[in-house]
């Protein structure tokens, strides 16, 4: 059986204490509700042993005690839900506010992990893992108050009134009871974690498969692998049904044991109570009211074993989240990270070495500058490293050696946020949220009015388009943008940038995933885009970049030629060799038939 990690549930319980004290009027009032709910509730058997005392006495010759004892007995219980119900609704507040608390506080902190963080992570299980925590977070604020508490309390109450009215016998069996019945809740239960917690794994498996195969249903469905798919998942959810079951039967042998507890403890105060009203030494009030005290106890107490359950499990689930917040990404900002000064835009690599894997270096000294509004181009083949120096600039990582300048200062000393603000990136594979073309333009600067939206759609050719479609600016793009077109989303892309105003522009291959046809409509748009600011273009194809003021050829993680267009053709080497290469898979294209790709048209 594994040891508890007690320091860790406790470090749990304390880092929630914050969000208590949020509302600290509202946390005293429900106490005190919650300590008047308990009083009204103890004094409820000993109303009802002086009832049936009242109504067994043959000399009584009136029932006006008996009658007003009968109307506080009801009192009495509609007094114990009604506060109980006070407490419930004066906490609320501060549970759902802890719980928003927190869960934007994960959130939050997710979007400040670096790049690596999220490409190593399952979106279906982190999502779990937050849904989890949060439920977690208004389980272990609501129950450790309302329901351990209140029972200690009431077993204390319970303790001093069997111990004034009878023997000390009483109070034993009583205690004996209770702390053999949480003795074998809590180690059954510490037995029973590792069955949650594979359950809990094998629910996350299951989720992460799906959620995987249904945002890839275009692929699933080019193979024609449904089945495979189905069965992949029904693997998942066999391994998910056998550790469910495995849950049920240790739930099992947790509920007999508690309830062999319950049923001696009752079986031997009954046995002493009966005693003692044949020896005439207990009313049968007496025994009544010991018998309505150990039910009312063990009431909450069978309900203790299911709440410590849920407690355990939720404190699992909160560390699980918790964890997420002790996550620190590899990319920060420095302890003293100055905003970035913009003077013009200049940018600078110098002797740059990085690698994404500690043995796999893939850049060796770079070094270059781009003059504040100048159009610089890496190209070269692939894996030699283009796309890594776009990274580096945005710094989505840091480099292993050397410096990123801008406008001269050292972006590893600048905050993110000012960097960022200043750069905008077109992506080679643009994903667009599920919203209308509207909401994913405006989206380059959130608050942007419609003229500005409109705006950025005509500098990117974009307006004609959105114009012609039925819906106009309010067209759903779908799922990652998947009902418009290649050369549509990138245009959206390129229009959402323009709104940013950023001083940097980055084109990361933003056509390589297009065809001729479809490059040639956003060229111009492209061209617009780099007006009047510092431009670096990451290309595949060079008919995207003989525009550029310099061009750098990278091999290997290396920049092996310099130059313009013109220059670096009459150098006769590598650009030269790339040039040729793509001018006759250009040319060979143009002889073959070919359609215009899929997406949203102005039939649609």
């Amino acid at each position: 059986m594994p040891e508890t990690d007690w320091s860790g549930d406790w470090k749990v319980i304390k880092s929630l204490v914050p969000y208590l004290l949020e509302f600290p009027a509202r946390v005293f009032v429900a106490l005190s509700f919650l300590v008047l709910a308990k009083v009204a509730n103890v004094i409820v058997p000993y109303v009802l042993k002086l009832i049936v005392d009242g109504l067994s006495d043959p000399t009584a010759a009136l029932l006006s005690l008996p009658l007003a004892l009968l109307i506080a007995y009801g009192l009495l219980r509609f007094s114990t839900t009604f506060f109980g119900e006070l407490r419930d609704a004066i906490f609320s507040r501060v549970a759902e506010r802890g719980m928003r608390r927190i869960g934007l506080k994960v959130f939050s902190h997710l979007h400040s992990l670096d790049v690596n963080f999220h490409l190593s992570r399952k979106t279906g299980g982190l999502s779990r893992d937050i849904e989890r925590g949060t439920s977690g977070i208004a389980f272990l604020l609501r129950f450790m108050l309302f329901n351990i508490l209140p029972t200690f309390l009431e077993l204390a109450l319970i303790c001093a009134i069997l111990l004034y009215n009878f023997s000390a016998w009483y109070v034993v069996i009583t205690l004996v009871a209770v702390v053999s019945y949480i003795g074998f809740s809590v180690l059954v239960t510490e037995w029973r974690l590792r069955f949650v917690r594979e359950m809990n794994q094998m629910d996350n498996k299951s989720n992460t498969r799906a959620i995987d195969s249904l945002l890839n249903y275009e692929t699933v469905k080019y193979f024609g692998n449904e089945e495979y798919e189905s069965q992949l998942y029904d693997e998942q959810l066999e391994n998910w049904e056998e550790a469910r079951l495995a849950n049920r039967y240790s739930l099992f042998a947790l509920n007999s044991g508690q309830a062999v507890i319950i049923a001696l403890s009752m079986t031997a105060m009954m046995i002493l109570a009966a005693q003692e009203v044949v020896n005439g030494d207990m009313t049968v009030g007496d025994l009544v009211m010991v018998n309505a005290y150990m039910i009312q106890l063990f009431v909450p107490l069978n309900f203790l074993g299911f709440v410590y359950r849920e407690i355990k499990n939720s404190l699992a689930n909160i560390e699980q989240m918790f964890r997420l917040l002790d996550t620190e990404g590899s990319v920060a900002d420095a302890d003293h990270a100055g905003e970035l000064q913009l003077t013009g835009g200049e940018v600078e690599f110098r002797d740059v070495h990085f690698g994404y894997r500690s043995d796999r270096e893939i850049l060796h000294g770079v070094s270059f500058r781009i003059p504040a509004g100048s159009k610089l181009a890496i190209v070269g083949p692939s894996g030699s490293g283009k796309s890594t120096i776009g990274r580096l600039l945005f710094r989505f990582y840091d480099t292993w050696q050397g410096q990123v300048l801008v406008d001269g200062q050292d972006i590893s000393q600048l905050t993110q946020a000012s960097l960022r603000a200043q750069i905008g990136v077109v992506p080679q594979d643009t994903v667009l949220f599920n919203d209308s073309i509207r909401y994913n333009i405006a989206y380059g600067k959130t608050g942007a009015s419609e003229e500005e939206i409109r705006q950025a759609a005509r500098m990117a050719n974009l307006g004609h388009f959105i114009e012609q479609l039925p819906d106009g600016y309010d067209t759903l793009v779908g799922e990652r943008g998947l009902k418009l077109s290649g050369g549509e989303k990138q245009r959206i892309a390129i229009a959402r940038t323009l709104l940013k105003k950023p001083a940097i522009m980055i084109f990361d291959e933003a056509t390589s995933s297009l065809d001729s046809t479809a490059e040639r409509a956003i060229l111009g748009a492209l061209q617009k885009a780099a007006e009047n600011h510092t431009t670096l273009a990451i290309a595949h194809r060079l008919s995207t970049v003989v525009d550029a003021d310099q061009i750098l050829v990278l091999d290997g993680g290396d920049i092996v030629e310099r130059g313009s267009h013109r220059e670096l053709l009459q150098a006769g080497g590598l650009y030269a060799e790339l040039w040729q290469n793509q001018q006759q898979e250009q040319q060979l294209q143009e002889t073959l038939p070919h359609s215009d790709e899929a997406g949203l048209t102005t039939s649609s």
